[in-house]
């Protein structure tokens, strides 16, 4: 676990354009259980690839898409563990990968951006692969 002061900037950088923190399994059961409606999850981290791409790109596809999901969710990998491992339950059979990003539509995973195509890829494509998934489902 983080010290919370040094996560709590990077917690803000979601949740101030409008991410909810998921802080317990039972806040992500109720969200994700839920078969209606679209949900974007991201699994938030320290790490630089996160500050870099991921979170740029979460706010860059959301608040540049006309279709986005209904409702923004985060968990934060390091900090939460259990609410991190009800989310990571959600998106088998993906493995464990920090940052990422899921799309559920109607209680079903439709989509998912793992670390290593976050590492991996400029931050436009980042942008294209969200907005394209919002354009599909949302």
């Amino acid at each position: 676990m983080y010290p919370e002061y040094m996560v709590a900037p990077i917690r803000e950088d979601l949740t101030s354009v409008g991410f909810e923190q998921l802080m317990t399994p039972e806040e992500v059961e109720s969200v994700l259980s839920q078969k209606e409606g679209t949900v974007l999850v991201a699994v938030n981290s320290v790490c630089g690839c996160a500050a870099a791409k991921a979170r740029p790109a979460l706010k860059m596809a959301v608040a540049s898409s006309d279709q986005k999901p209904a409702k923004l969710v985060t968990v934060f990998a390091g900090m939460e563990t259990e609410a991190v491992a009800k989310v990571r339950e959600f998106m088998l059979p993906y493995p464990p990968s920090s940052p990422s990003i899921a799309l559920f539509k109607d209680g079903e995973l439709v989509h998912v951006i793992e670390r290593h195509h976050i590492e991996g890829n400029d931050l436009t494509r980042i942008v294209d692969n969200l907005q394209g998934a919002f354009e599909e489902y949302c």
